[in-house]
């Protein structure tokens, strides 16, 4: 395994006004599965949103956040109706709860940007409104685009974007896709794969419906989502009710996505992480935001009665003492995890085995004592 460590300053992307500024600091490490990066981000909203900074978990809804949990074999942990319901609910809230959404989205699209191969037909998973479309309207690179979601009346919503670029519109289950073996050049997915009970099934029958050096490319809520209101919600039920009900959305860490990735039979699986905090001025407006974006709760064992007022309000106040700052201001953390991986193909690169490298590492950065001993560094 070889790391390296890199430190890059990015230009803010303005999404609306809401970004102020980013700055990138990421640690990759190179091997089978490539991955893992640290990412620092500041994120501005009017009316609560406030900046941006690494991490790992679940869900409110209800509401509700998440444990890490491996995914490896297929389970039933989410309702996908409910799933369904509450994004089709989304639909009804202001277009400015999607802010997250949409910045993901755009930092997908600057991956793809990247590859430099044509894709003939695209296939987005968990369209929602459209916004992946909307970004892929001026990328040459793609011929066809056809946008699945898992309600009809998400997909209409695409259909009725004016700047979503699809060919056609599908209603199709993440957990049983309609395509035929070999169909299919690239599958996106923006943040919404979380939500699949069996995961490597899905990456199983995404790998399948690709042409080989198909690519799929998705992002996933994991890692420390959330974890602020995971904590005060679970010491204010323990507190006010005398017990803890299911409130947890289970994800993926970083390692298990790499290994699900390898156990599908992608090639050449990259794997990495960035943390996105956003800061509010009241959690009222986090728990909005949720539900504009469709992600509350959505477990099979959650309580299916309202939570109490009392530890409600018990839990916003302990989010104020223990995360506000000194402006007042709380963070809510979202850690997102890119995911590529190529249908294999004879031609694709090929990783050596260990112990085959022709280039000795020392010869390529140069010798650090005597680099350090006379001031100089090697580019």
């Amino acid at each position: 395994m070889v790391s390296a460590v890199s430190s890059t300053t990015a230009q803010p992307r303005h999404c609306d006004g809401r970004i102020a500024s980013t700055v990138f600091c990421k640690n990759r490490t190179a091997g089978p599965v490539a991955g893992c990066s640290k990412t620092r981000d500041v994120l501005a909203r009017s009316g609560g949103l406030q900046s941006a900074s690494i991490g790992r978990s679940g869900f409110p809804g209800g509401y509700s956040c998440g444990i890490t949990h491996s995914m490896t074999e297929a389970v039933s942990i989410f309702n996908r109706n409910t799933v369904r319901l509450h994004r089709e609910r989304a639909l009804s809230y202001p277009s400015d709860s999607d802010f997250l959404l949409r910045e993901v989205a755009n930092r997908l699209v600057d991956r793809l940007e990247d590859v430099t191969s044509h894709f003939e037909t695209a296939v987005e998973l968990g369209c929602r409104s459209g916004i992946l479309g909307e970004l892929l309207q001026n990328y040459s690179r793609v011929d066809s685009l056809f946008c699945c979601d898992y309600s009809s009346n998400i997909t209409n919503a695409a259909r009725s974007n004016p700047g979503c670029r699809a060919t056609a519109f599908s209603v199709a289950d993440e957990e049983a896709l309609p395509f035929g073996d070999g169909k299919l050049d690239l599958v996106v997915s923006n943040l919404s794969l979380h939500w699949v009970n069996d995961l490597p099934g899905s990456f199983a029958q995404i790998k399948r419906a690709l042409r080989p050096d198909g690519l799929f490319l998705a992002t996933l809520f994991g890692g420390e989502t959330l974890h602020e209101l995971r904590s005060v919600l679970s010491d204010a039920e323990i507190a006010v009710e005398g017990g803890l009900s299911p409130r947890v959305s289970p994800f993926t860490d970083i390692r298990d996505a790499g290994g699900l990735l390898q156990r599908a039979g992608f090639a050449l699986p990259v794997v990495d992480t960035e943390t996105i905090t956003v800061f509010y001025e009241e959690p009222f407006r986090l728990l909005r935001d949720l539900r504009g974006m469709g992600e509350t709760n959505a477990v099979q064992e959650r309580r299916k009665t309202f939570s109490r007022r009392e530890t409600l309000m018990t839990a916003l106040n302990l989010y104020r003492e223990r995360f506000a700052g000194s402006d007042g201001r709380i963070p809510a953390t979202f850690t997102i995890l890119y995911l590529s991986g190529w249908a294999p193909a004879p031609g694709q690169q090929q990783p050596l085995k260990p112990g085959q490298g022709k280039v000795s590492l020392r010869d390529f950065l140069g010798d650090p004592v005597a680099n350090l001993e006379t001031g100089t560094t090697d580019n």
